[in-house]
Order: C-alpha cells, then sequence, then structure tokens
C-alpha cells in the first residue's frame, strides 16, 4: 500500500524520488546532525559501490526507494554521532574487549540459537537488537536512563512485519533479544547485509575482493561505544555472531587476535534454500522485479564460497581455539551440545542451564510455524547443491536433512 500509494504521489507530482546521490545524504545528514566528521574515510569505497549498484542493478521500487534514503541517512547519522561520543568520552576506546567468542556459520546454520543460548549467560555480554538496528546512541543519551532506540527499534519493526509477516517465521526477533553484530558492519556499509535485502550482485563481488579490516576496525570501535552505553563490565567477553565472519576470517583475526570461534555446520540443502527464501522474503519489499531463480543461483554461489573461505581460513588458527558444532547436535541434544561448548570455553555450564532452558522453552512456539521453503521454488536442485558442497558434507561428517525420496530422485543417496 506504501508502495502504491507513493508511486501514485510520484506520477502527479505531488511527491519528488529520493535523492540517492551520495553528496545529498553526506550534506543531510552533516545539516541534521550539526557535525561533520564521518571517522575514517574509507567507508566512502563501500559506499560508492554500493549506490552505483543500487542505482543500475537493484531496480526499487517508489517504496523501496524511500526506505533506502532513511536506511543510508540513518548509517550516516550514527556515524557523525559515534564520533562525537568518541570526542567527548575518550575513555570509551579505551575498553578493552578480550576474548571474545565467535559464532561462525554459514546463513540459517543454527547461529541464531547458539547465540541466544549463550548470550543467557550473564557473564558474556551480548548485542541486542535495537543496538544492532541503531549501534549509536543519540546525544543526550545517559546510560541507564529510557532509551529511545528501543521505540525505534519496535517501529522498524513492525514495519517489516507488515510489509511481509513471513520475517518472524524466518528470523524470530524483539527489541531486547540478543541480537548478531550486523548493523556494526552495516555501519561501513559493508557485507551481505545489502546483498540479502536489494538485488545487488556486482556490490557483492567487489566486497568479495576487498580487505574487510578497516570495516572490522569500526565494529570494534562501536562495540566498545555499545558496552559503554550498555554499562557493562568490559572485562566480560562478548558472544557474537554473523555470517559475514565466514567472508572475512583474517580480517576478524586480526582486529580480535585472542578471538575463540565456535564454527557452526549443516546440510546445506537446508542452508541453501533457507538463505534464498530470507534474501527473497527481503528483496521483494523494496523490488517488484525479483527473480527466485536469480536468487537461488547467487545464494548457492554465495554459500560455496563462504564455506570455502571458512576452511581455507581456519588452518590459520590455532586448534585449540576452535570448535566445530552440527545443526542436528543442537536438535538431538542441546544440553549435551552445550555442554561441550562451554568445556571447549573452560566455563562452568551449571550456573547457565535455567536461563537456557528458559529461552528453550519460551521458543519452543516457533517450531509449531517453521520456515517453510524448498529449492525448486529457486531454480534448484538437491543434486546442484550436493555435487558442489559434497566435499564440505564429508569432511565434517554433515547428515543430510532432506527425506530419501527426494535425494532419489537426484540420484544422489546418502
Amino acid at each position: 500500500m506504501l508502495n502504491a500509494g507513493m508511486g501514485f504521489a510520484r506520477r502527479k507530482g505531488l511527491m519528488e524520488a529520493p535523492d540517492l546521490s551520495k553528496s545529498a545524504l553526506m550534506d543531510n545528514a552533516a545539516r541534521f546532525t550539526g557535525y561533520s566528521d564521518f571517522g575514517d574515510d574509507w567507508f566512502h569505497k563501500p559506499l560508492d559501490r554500493l549506490l552505483e549498484n543500487l542505482h543500475d542493478q537493484a531496480r526499487l521500487n517508489a517504496a523501496g526507494e524511500w526506505a533506502a534514503k532513511k536506511q543510508f541517512e540513518k548509517v550516516l547519522h550514527d556515524r557523525l554521532w559515534a564520533e562525537q561520543w568518541f570526542r567527548e568520552h575518550p575513555e570509551i576506546l579505551g575498553r578493552p574487549l578480550p576474548r571474545p567468542v565467535f559464532i561462525v556459520g554459514p546463513m540459517r546454520s543454527g547461529t541464531t540459537r547458539l547465540h541466544r543460548l549463550l548470550s543467557a549467560d550473564h557473564r558474556f555480554s551480548h548485542m541486542r537488537s535495537f543496538e544492532t538496528i541503531s549501534p549509536v546512541p543519540r546525544p543526550g543519551f545517559v546510560p541507564g536512563k529510557p532509551d529511545p532506540r528501543v521505540r525505534l527499534a519496535e517501529r522498524i519493526m513492525r514495519v517489516a512485519r507488515f510489509a511481509n509477516p513471513r520475517t518472524l517465521t524466518i528470523h524470530p526477533t524483539g527489541p531486547y533479544e540478543p541480537e548478531e553484530e550486523l548493523g556494526l558492519l552495516v555501519n561501513s556499509f559493508w557485507g551481505m547485509k545489502h546483498e540479502a535485502q536489494w538485488w545487488v550482485p556486482d556490490y557483492g563481488r567487489w566486497c568479495e575482493r576487498e580487505d574487510a579490516v578497516p570495516a572490522y576496525r569500526q565494529m570494534a570501535r562501536l562495540l566498545k561505544l555499545v558496552g559503554w552505553s550498555q554499562q557493562v563490565s568490559s572485562l566480560r567477553p562478548w558472544v557474537l555472531k554473523t555470517p559475514q565472519h565466514m567472508m572475512d576470517l583474517p580480517a576478524l583475526m586480526k582486529v580480535f587476535p585472542d578471538a575463540r570461534l565456535i564454527f557452526t555446520h549443516r546440510d546445506p540443502l537446508s542452508v541453501v534454500g533457507s538463505a534464498a527464501s530470507l534474501a527473497w522474503n527481503q528483496t521483494i519489499i523494496y523490488s517488484d522485479h525479483a527473480q527466485p531463480e536469480r536468487i537461488g543461483k547467487e545464494w548457492l554461489r554465495k554459500t560455496n564460497l563462504q564455506i570455502a573461505r571458512m576452511r581455507q581460513a581456519r588452518k590459520m588458527v590455532p586448534g585449540n581455539r576452535i570448535i566445530d558444532v552440527r545443526y542436528d547436535e543442537m536438535d538431538r541434544d542441546w544440553r549435551g551440545t552445550m555442554r561441550r561448548i562451554y568445556e571447549f570455553l573452560d566455563m562452568d555450564i551449571e550456573p547457565s542451564l535455567p536461563a537456557m532452558q528458559h529461552y528453550m522453552d519460551r521458543t519452543a512456539i516457533y517450531k509449531r510455524h517453521p520456515h517453510q521453503y524448498s529449492l525448486e521454488e529457486f531454480g534448484l536442485s538437491a543434486g546442484q547443491v550436493l555435487h558442489e558442497l559434497n566435499d564440505y558434507i564429508t569432511s565434517f561428517g554433515i547428515p543430510l536433512e532432506d527425506r530419501m525420496d527426494r535425494l532419489a530422485k537426484t540420484g544422489v543417496m546418502a
């Protein structure tokens, strides 16, 4: 309805198309905030490429263009406000980030469940959903006082669910739910979030060739700001996750050299289909020209690349800093799997088990309304996915979740 209304208003000359040029976006942000320091200039490179491909590839509808303008402006406001907070409170950047725990896995491989179980343990710090939407407190923010970012997150989530109700099934969340640090990378206009929202494949391939260290340095700075705004001890390790880390492990380890890594693995038949469905259900909000087959092909390629990069980069990480966790293990015995993870982290799990059980009980409702998708609706087949990712399945002992009859149709049995 919003798209139709905006389209009508623009055709009648009642509303102008939003100006998505970089100069206009940056000038408006500086004028709105009253500041001019956007921080490290590196962000111009991904911003330039993203805007270029937004214009020539994404084919946004009227509501999509309006939403894109709001998103770009919001990130630029956050960059300006962040630099002001660092100037006013230089102690923020002095906060340590000791021994963070990173959950690293493909999209839809169970990283959210594992992240939220670990976040239930108050010995860890974690991002909340409203903080990944708005990592930077607004001017005048006082720790411990009501935070307007929470209400902004509620409004954004209501709009997203109204635009496509399936988003709640695909990724259940709320303003205070533990959430991945995706917004800290988006602050540099970096990463797969943009590819899952808009059809910008050239931007994605450009990112794949670039060194991600500057984006991860900005992420670390913002993580210190989030910790300061939460007023939590800087000695508590963070538990973090986003599929982007599959692509950028060398940068992650350079910026967080004492990180501990939990790798999650799931049947690629489910990972690829679910990732394509997630991207499809977001892209169709912003464009009337999304093509499911094209999205399926791209996310098969992307998943394959993520896994290849992860397997290559983890060779450089000491073995005592790595643990592998399969999705089926968590499904079958989450307590036993979590005990193994806590042994790896050299921590006692017992104090955290009641909170973890509460999370599992609270989210059981979502299992009654599972995310529905198929490979076929995105122009893919089980045989095609298995052909490309069979070595990954074999190397990590990943059982296939698909029905045997479906596999039989492809001529592939396991």
